[in-house]
């Protein structure tokens, strides 16, 4: 029975929040734990690499922990993380970025999450370019807000390119924000700059917000011509009071998914906002993580190419090996880590992701995960060593190969 509309779960008389109650399992959630636990599974389907946080990272961490840095500290991060953010950010972009536009977060998620909460009433939308993470889809959903999507388009050679008019026609009288992630999982499409202000110059004409998630911006495998191996940012192209966040997070370039990490970039009008969310939210993250992320912006830029040579090389192998199948077609993505490949004949990944697990033993997410543009495709995470990927490349393989 639902009183409200709201969700009655068996055993229980009271009910629950519709937006949350009523949320599906994501694709890949169910995949991973048909076979949680078992050690013989090559886990190919979060976006993770199999190193560990490098050594000084952590050493920086345990320093603030045995320093009895263990209590509630500053909402929107320690002054020196965002010290450290605004010089990152200059170095990389060669543009000022005062520590009053920058805001720290428990993770990428929750500074897409509080954003969310910023910018939407119940039934306004966001306009999203998909195949897109799920999580942004949720967050939109969970404060009653709609996802509206754009998917990219797939050229024959298999590349992906953005249909800019496409993405302004979704655009109606309840649209608050385009949310944009380049470079993209799980294609790794990268957004030109020219696009980007062509972009940015629509959300100014419309009072949009532009949210971009640009978690993926070091790990490209293009240079500029400046020599720089970074993906464009629309913060190279923005004024400081344009109606632009940008979305960031320490897991992915530093191997620190499991320190919970991320920050934001925006007008500083909404620093004060943006505080309040973090109090409600988490009350702040943890001082002596904080000083793990300021080690890794300061020290490890080393890591950071480490890191990238180690996805090219493991771009190259799954390119390689996938590409001699003849009923698999992928591209080499520019960027982030994933290849996104359909198997001609198999149409239902989930169920193709789930007999790989079970009877594979190779872990991958299934494309209908990722929304409108996904269906159809497989996401495989190649930030792993050439061993792991090896096997479980054999293992993916053997499956391709024993379809009817």
């Amino acid at each position: 029975m639902q009183t409200n509309s709201r969700f009655v779960l068996p055993g229980l008389t009271a009910g629950l929040s519709g937006s949350i109650a009523g949320m599906p399992e994501t694709p890949i959630a169910e995949v991973a734990m048909s076979v949680f636990g078992d050690p013989d599974v090559v886990p190919l389907w979060f976006g993770e690499s199999d190193l560990v946080t490098p050594g000084f990272i952590r050493d920086a961490a345990a320093e603030g922990l045995q320093a009895g840095e263990t209590f509630y500290t500053w909402q929107r991060g320690v002054p020196e993380l965002r010290a450290a953010l605004s010089a990152y950010t200059e170095r990389l972009y060669g543009i000022k970025c005062p520590v009053d536009r920058i805001s720290v977060t428990t993770g990428g998620m929750q500074a897409i999450l509080i954003v969310c909460q910023l910018l939407l009433d119940p039934g306004d939308n966001i306009v999203v370019v998909s195949p897109i993470w799920p999580n942004i889809s949720s967050a939109v959903k969970l404060v009653h807000g709609e996802p509206k999507y754009v998917a990219l388009e797939r050229g024959a050679s298999g590349r992906w390119k953005l249909d800019l008019q496409k993405l302004f026609g979704a655009v109606d009288e309840r649209t608050r924000a385009i949310f944009i992630n380049s470079p993209g999982n799980p294609t790794g499409w990268t957004m030109s700059s020219d696009e980007q202000r062509a972009v940015l110059d629509f959300a100014r004409e419309r009072g949009l917000w532009v949210m971009a998630d640009e978690v993926y911006a070091r790990l490209t495998y293009v240079k500029r011509p400046d020599g720089q191996q970074v993906a464009p940012s629309f913060l190279e192209l923005a004024g400081p009071d344009d109606p632009l966040i940008v979305l960031n997070s320490f897991s992915k370039p530093w191997a620190m998914t499991g320190w919970r990490i991320g920050w934001l970039t925006h007008p500083a009008a909404l620093g004060d906002q943006f505080a309040k969310l973090v109090q409600i939210n988490t009350s702040g993250l943890p001082a002596f993580l904080q000083r793990g992320a300021i080690a890794a912006l300061e020290k490890g830029d080393a890591f950071v190419a480490e890191m990238v040579q180690r996805c090219h090389a493991g771009r190259e192998l799954v390119f390689q090996r996938l590409s001699g199948l003849p009923r698999v077609t992928l591209a080499r993505p520019d960027a982030a880590f994933y290849a996104f490949f359909s198997v001609d004949g198999v149409e239902d990944t989930l169920g193709f992701c789930l007999k790989l697990a079970k009877e594979y033993k190779v872990g991958l997410a299934p494309g209908e995960a990722f929304g409108p543009g996904g269906q159809g495709n497989i996401r495989l995470c190649f930030a792993s060593g050439a061993e792991r990927l090896s096997r479980g490349l054999d293992r993916i393989e053997a499956a391709v190969k024993g379809l009817p």
